[in-house]
């Protein structure tokens, strides 16, 4: 297929019968053997009918016609997805994190807003990335649209929907509390982001986004891991976008791609692959290491709000820091201890006086560090500054059957060679837990291309040694940071560190804001 003159699409077809039934602006205009050559109008409509017959690489009049809104520049890769989605009703879209999606999903949705062809939107996605992710984007690429979080009690997520706004992010479990007012508040699309919590249709989450899937036409999901852990996976995604690829029940697709080793184990079939992405189309997918237009580094920030009883310590313990300081001099030593045990509090453990270990449920933060490292594409170092939360994360990973090693102080020299040597040359451990201190300066790891921030350090040496550990020589992919944030306090800290701006003037202003 070729564009000629910006005005018309030129493709050649054995089946020229289905296209010209389908769109009037067409005409014959040669033929080669069985092969017929078509000419049609480039139109949004022609384009959309001819990816609908099934056409490859099909583009959108949005390439000719859209003025890239915001702040940056799409690269090219962005541009390809936002003209791809935007020609389909229901899509996947498998680009691989860090790669800016968010954005190509934002710029389809505003190209589609100026053709008057949809009003309102939702975005269904993870907690941790309401608005880190989505939210922010809109900001930074559509700051003309109109978004709400929709977050809270029932009744105030009813208010947030119903007040108009054209973006409504909700996240996954949010869905169910205000299906009806969902259904009734006229949106147009449904964006799935990290749709991989939509592959089980016996679920009642699954079976809630089919019900609104019957009243809402057009559906984008996004996932850089679609059937990561299996080819079962593709059967409840499959079932959302593409119905027509996969049997109605879900034995008989299992059967195709899987067979029966004993009572409790099934082993994928050789044709499993070709299966999965046959019934997972239509799809666009770009991995990071395609992207040659990408920096280097990515940085990330995803939140984890803090849990009920997290945040009850924590403004206990801001109550006693504003009642102490009222008595005496702020310091930088009393500064930094005292914002280490609100980091403590959000990471998931605090040390009382006499050093015993208090710990909170922090179910929010262990989550997104799971997520992360399920959309990770390689292997992922989790830096976590407190030594009892290690311990915590590592159970957690463990439960979750994620391969993963401590590097502390308490591991022998020993020890962290063989885990060192593990981690770069063999499957397993996927992740490395490891105290920032840790890492000693000169240390690779670039079997990793992913690093996570369980919580921040107050040095920015440190921070900066740490995300070195990837990013040396041998690295052969693009790198992602993810910062996990979960109280102002650690917002402020994460942008001093990116900033390579924290000393001891810092830290004491940073306690008196906190403080304040």
């Amino acid at each position: 297929m070729r564009i000629v003159n910006d005005k018309a699409l030129v493709l050649k077809t054995r089946r020229p019968e289905l296209v010209t039934d389908k769109i009037k602006n067409c005409k014959k205009v040669g033929q080669e053997g069985e092969l017929v050559e078509l000419a049609i109008k480039w139109g949004f409509e022609e384009a959309s009918a001819l990816a609908e017959l099934g056409a490859k690489d099909v583009p959108s009049p949005m390439l000719r016609d859209y003025a890239w809104t915001g702040k940056l520049t799409p690269f090219e890769h962005q541009k390809e997805t936002a003209s791809f989605l935007s020609l389909y009703k229901k899509a996947f879209c498998f680009n691989e994190a860090g790669t800016g999606k968010t954005a190509s999903v934002i710029w389809a949705v505003d190209y589609l807003m100026k053709l008057g062809l949809i009003k309102r939107v939702l975005v269904v996605c993870p907690l941790s990335i309401m608005k880190s992710a989505w939210q922010e984007d809109l900001f930074k690429f559509a700051m003309h649209r109109s978004c709400s979080v929709a977050h809270g009690p029932a009744t105030t997520r009813e208010k947030i929907i119903n007040a108009g706004s054209e973006f409504v992010v909700i996240n996954f479990d949010g869905v169910a509390v205000v299906k009806d007012t969902i259904l009734k508040a006229g949106f147009d699309l449904i964006v799935v982001d990290e749709a991989n919590a939509y592959k089980n249709s016996q679920t009642n989450r699954w079976k809630i986004m089919r019900d609104l899937c019957k009243k809402i036409d057009r559906l984008w999901m996004l996932t850089g891991t679609p059937a990561a852990q299996s080819p079962l996976d593709a059967y409840g995604l499959a079932k959302l976008v593409s119905p027509h690829r996969v049997p109605k029940y879900y034995t008989p697709y299992r059967d195709t791609v899987m067979y029966k080793v004993s009572q409790h184990i099934w082993r994928p079939k050789p044709n499993a692959d070709k299966v999965v992405h046959h019934v997972l189309q239509p799809a666009i997918r770009f991995e990071r290491d395609q992207c040659l237009d990408l920096p280097d580094v990515i940085s990330v920030d995803r939140d984890a709000p803090l849990t009920a009883q997290q945040e009850k310590y924590y403004k206990l313990l801001k109550k006693q820091m504003t009642m102490q300081a009222a008595g005496e001099q702020i310091t930088s030593v009393n500064a930094a201890t005292n914002l280490n045990k609100l980091l403590q509090i959000s990471g998931g453990a605090v040390y009382s006086d006499d050093r015993e270990v208090v710990q909170f449920d922090v179910k929010n933060r262990l989550n997104v560090v799971l997520e992360v490292i399920n959309e990770a594409p390689h292997k992922v170092l989790v830096f976590v500054p407190f030594t009892h939360t290690i311990e915590l994360l590592k159970e957690f990973l463990d439960k979750s059957k994620v391969p993963a090693e401590i590097i502390s102080g308490s591991v022998t020299l020993n020890n962290r060679s063989r885990i060192f040597k593990d981690f770069q040359t063999k499957p397993d451990p996927q992740v490395l837990i490891i105290q920032p201190q840790a890492a000693s300066h000169g240390l690779t790891l670039t079997a990793a291309d992913t690093i996570i921030w369980y919580a921040p350090v107050t040095s920015v040496e440190t921070y900066l040694q740490a995300n070195a550990r990837i990013n040396r020589p041998g690295q052969k992919h693009s790198m992602t940071i993810v910062h996990i944030q979960g109280s102002e306090v650690e917002a402020r800290i994460y942008t001093m560190l990116k900033s390579k701006v924290l000393d001891h003037h810092k830290i004491v202003e940073l306690y008196r804001k906190e403080i304040e």
